[in-house]
């Protein structure tokens, strides 16, 4: 079930990002039912074992899915890269902009690539690589 956070923050946006989050939220509690979700930095954010994973926030450029390590995940569709970390990011203006096969498979991919975030403070910046 979808957190109760999440679910506020879904409803505060405009009536077509309430879709696009909808089915995002929808689509990540589903293929990460093993992870712990809930608002991170103001917008939502799943985590494994303590590292956050994906997450969507409301951005000028529309609905921006993020995942922490996919910058590695190989996958033209998430191009907008981060600078001195290891995310990957796609944005959403509609609903009908969501491959669900790729979000998906960019899902379970997330399982395997995975960059140690929970301890870059710890490691005064520098990323190590979990899986």
């Amino acid at each position: 079930m979808l957190q109760k956070d999440i679910q506020n923050y879904n409803t505060q946006q405009n009536e077509t990002d309430q879709e696009i989050c909808h089915v995002l939220a929808t689509i990540i509690d589903a293929q990460m039912s093993e992870a712990e979700s809930k608002l991170w930095h103001g917008h939502p954010v799943w985590f494994l074992e303590g590292n956050p994973i994906v997450g969507y926030s409301k951005q000028k450029k529309g609905l921006r899915l993020m995942f922490w390590s996919g910058a590695d995940f190989e996958e033209p569709d998430l191009n907008i890269l981060g600078g001195k970390f290891k995310d990957a990011s796609i944005f959403y203006n509609s609903i009908n902009d969501i491959n669900m096969e790729a979000l998906k498979r960019w899902l379970e991919t997330s399982k395997h690539i995975q960059w140690d975030y929970k301890n870059i403070v710890k490691r005064k910046g520098r990323l190590e690589r979990l899986k």
